[in-house]
């Protein structure tokens, strides 16, 4: 596209611009590789500015937050990047642009997706699962260690693992830290180790290193081996911010060797001391049930029925003999008055007796058979019969009867008055 322009009959800037537009628009979509120097989100956009490699040009670019969320690892400013943009032109201000529809992150970057994705399908078969996770013994009785030979992290453990408990017994087997033989090396010592039954814990030991150099300890084939292993793997590679994927699948992650030294054995001062608590603990419990018990003891003997146990017998005692004498009482009484009644029934029938009658001078008449003479014309002259009087009877003979005439009893006289 020519344009034909003098001093004399020089273009307007607008034409320029709306020429230079068109020209851009009518370009493809390009694929860049650029580094991400500032990075902003603002209501769903994301701005950014993208730097080269080498020169120092940059421009700005944009793009939708799900094109960036959408990438397999973080995107953060200062990451390496390869994207897919459509160059735009903004006429009324003269600037160019990009517009980003693809973004795949570069280098480290690339890395850490790869791990990211090596992760999640390790993790959706359960090899990092909590439950899977075995205890570490409290006191070994060897320690397996696969570190470098001559490493740093060899001397931090052995040095402060022996600082601690001076008779912990190491197995070290040296292997290759970093490489591509550094998995292999790794998974036949781990074998070797796991194979001996007087090793009770295994560390794998490593100082740190950039994410290349930690790549073969999220090698997936280590990480199945360590996850196959009975034994209980402590894994102490890097530092803090190092997370390899054999971190997620040992028994015990280590933030570093040293702290692998302070947690796979328990600290020898510390144990003492706390034996030494524990007991003066428990002697200060037996002396305390002690006492307690004792003066349990002494109260329950300052109680009457322990301190004189007669007491209750004694009132006992009172209570019987009380009731005794209300006993022999209470018979006492209904004796007199039943002796009272017994009197009063003999008086009466004393009195009814004819004996009585016949104390005071009355006698009765029997004839032989028994029956008792009430009349005179029951006798004949010259019949014997009996007369029975208070103290005895007299056999006596008739003489004479002779009859009383019975006298009349006036008849009763009427005291009826009209």
């Amino acid at each position: 596209m020519a344009l034909e322009t003098s001093a004399e009959s020089p273009a307007p800037l607008r034409q320029i611009s709306q020429l230079i537009e068109a020209y851009v628009g009518r370009l493809g979509a390009v694929w860049v590789e650029a580094e991400i120097a500032q990075l902003t989100r603002r209501q769903g956009i994301c701005f950014l500015t993208l730097r080269d490699l080498v020169a120092m040009i940059s421009i700005d670019a944009s793009c939708h937050v799900s094109i960036l969320d959408a990438s397999p690892s973080p995107i953060t400013e200062g990451s390496r990047v390869i994207v897919n943009a459509k160059p735009s032109f903004y006429s009324p201000r003269g600037t160019m642009s990009l517009e980003l529809r693809e973004i795949r992150p570069q280098g480290e970057g690339e890395l850490l997706a790869q791990l990211e994705r090596r992760k999640q399908l390790l993790a959706a078969e359960g090899l990092f699962d909590p439950r899977f996770k075995k205890p570490l013994p409290l006191l070994p009785r060897a320690i397996g260690l696969i570190t470098g030979k001559a490493s740093a992290a060899e001397r931090d453990i052995l040095e402060n693992a022996q600082l601690r408990w001076p008779d912990v017994r190491f197995v070290v087997r040296h292997a290759l830290m970093q490489g591509n033989q550094s998995a292999t090396d790794v998974m036949q010592a781990l074998h070797e180790l796991s194979s001996d039954s007087t090793i009770d814990l295994i560390v794998i030991a490593r100082g740190g290193g950039s994410i290349e150099d930690l790549l073969p300890f999220s090698d997936e084939a280590l990480i199945r081996a360590v996850h196959a292993c009975t034994t209980p793997v402590v894994s102490a590679i890097g530092h803090e911010p190092d997370t390899p994927l054999l971190d997620l699948v040992a028994d015990l992650r280590a933030s570093t060797p040293t702290d692998a030294a302070k947690r796979i054995v328990p600290d020898v001062r510390e144990e003492l001391a706390g034996v030494a608590s524990m007991r003066e603990r428990a002697s200060l419990a037996i002396r305390a049930i002690l006492e307690r018990e004792v003066r349990g003891l002494a109260a329950i003997r300052s109680r009457p029925v322990l301190a004189n146990p007669l007491t209750v017998v004694d009132a006992q005692q009172g209570l019987v003999h009380d009731a005794r004498d209300r006993a022999r009482r209470s018979v006492g009484h209904r004796l007199d008055r039943a002796t009272d009644e017994i009197g009063h029934h003999l008086a009466r029938v004393r009195a009814l007796s004819p004996l009585a009658t016949l104390e005071r001078g009355y006698a009765v008449a029997q004839l032989t058979d028994g029956k008792v003479i009430t009349s005179v014309g029951e006798v004949a002259d010259d019949t014997e019969f009996t007369v029975r009087l208070s103290d005895g009877s007299v056999g006596v003979r008739t003489l004479t009867t002779k009859a009383t005439p019975l006298e009349k009893t006036p008849p009763p006289k009427d005291t009826d008055h009209d």
